[in-house]
C-alpha cells in the first residue's frame, strides 16, 4: 500500500545539498514537509531539540551533517532513530554512501533501533561538481585538484536521489529493510567528468590528481579539524580504490526510469552560469 495523502515527513538537513531536494521532491509528491534545520530549531549535536521536530510525524530522511561514516554520525544516527521510534516515527529513511566500510557501523545503528528502515546508498553526487568546495575551484583556477586518480565512478543526479527517497518513503511496506544503492548510467573518470563541464562551459578545465594524503594536508591548510582530515584521507584511500566502478539499478528498479545522465547534468548548470569565472 502507498501512503501520501496527510504524510508528514520530517527531512533532516532541508536547507543542505540533498535535504532541500528531498523537501521540493516531497512537497511536489503533496507531502508535508517538516524541516528540520537549525535556523527551525532543530540540531543534530542537541538531543533536547529532537522530540518537537519528531513529535506527530509519520517518517524522517536522516542525513548526517558529517560523513556517514564517522563515529559522530554513529551515535548520532542511533540516538535519533530510537527517540523516533518512541515517539511513533517508525519509517525512516537514511542516507548512506556505497561502498563505504566506515558507513557500516551507522547503518547498523539504524537497523537497531526498532525503525521501519531503508538505507539508500549513492554513488557520488554530480552536484559535488557544481556545489560546495570543489565548485569554486573549476569556477576561480579552472583546475579541479582531487584524489580521484583516473577511477571510474558513475556519478548520480541529486534529483534522482530525492526522488528514489520520497518514492521509498511513501511505498509503505515496499522497501523496509532493504539497502537501496542508487548511481547514474554511466561510468566516467574525474577528468572525464572535468571535460564535459569544460564542453558545456566552453572553458579550459583541467583535473589533477592527487594522493589521499596530499588532499588531507590541503584541507588542514584549509583550517580543517585533524579528527575530520584523519577520516576523509583513510576515506578516499578506500572508497576511490575502483570498488565503486560499477552500476546500481535502484534508480530504475524504484522510480520506474533511467537515471539523469552526466551530460545533462553539466549542461543545465552550465547554462545556469554555475562554473562562469
Amino acid at each position: 500500500m502507498t501512503r501520501k495523502s496527510g504524510m508528514t515527513v520530517v527531512v533532516t538537513g532541508a536547507s543542505g545539498r540533498t535535504g532541500s531536494r528531498v523537501a521540493r521532491a516531497a512537497l511536489a509528491a503533496g507531502l508535508t514537509v517538516r524541516a528540520a534545520t537549525r535556523a527551525q530549531g532543530f540540531d543534530w549535536a542537541d538531543r533536547s531539540t529532537w522530540a518537537r521536530t519528531l513529535r506527530d510525524a509519520d517518517a524522517a530522511y536522516l542525513v548526517h551533517p558529517g560523513d556517514v561514516g564517522s563515529p559522530q554520525a554513529t551515535r548520532a544516527v542511533g540516538l535519533l532513530a530510537h527517540e523516533a521510534v518512541s515517539l511513533g516515527v517508525r519509517r525512516l529513511v537514511l542516507l548512506s554512501a556505497r561502498g563505504e566500510v566506515h558507513a557500516r557501523p551507522t547503518e547498523e545503528a539504524l537497523r537497531e533501533s526498532g525503525a521501519d528502515w531503508t538505507v539508500l546508498r549513492s554513488a557520488w553526487f554530480m552536484q559535488n561538481f557544481s556545489e560546495g568546495p570543489l565548485v569554486e575551484e573549476l569556477r576561480a583556477g579552472g583546475e579541479l585538484v582531487f584524489p580521484g586518480g583516473d577511477v571510474k565512478e558513475p556519478f548520480v543526479d541529486l534529483r534522482d536521489v530525492a526522488d528514489v527517497v520520497v518514492a521509498a518513503l511513501t511505498a509503505g511496506d515496499r522497501y523496509v529493510g532493504q539497502g537501496i544503492d542508487v548511481s547514474g548510467p554511466r561510468l566516467l573518470t574525474f577528468g572525464e567528468a572535468v571535460a564535459e563541464i569544460a564542453r558545456a562551459t566552453g572553458r579550459e578545465l583541467t583535473y589533477r590528481p592527487v594522493s589521499a594524503a596530499e588532499y588531507g594536508a590541503r584541507l588542514a591548510g584549509f583550517g580543517e579539524p585533524p579528527e575530520a582530515v584523519d577520516l576523509l584521507v583513510d576515506v578516499f584511500e578506500t572508497l576511490l580504490d575502483g570498488r565503486n566502478a560499477h552500476l546500481s539499478d535502484g534508480v530504475e528498479r524504484v522510480l520506474g526510469r533511467p537515471p539523469r545522465d552526466f551530460t545533462r547534468f553539466a549542461t543545465e548548470a552550465a547554462a545556469a552560469g554555475t562554473w562562469t569565472a
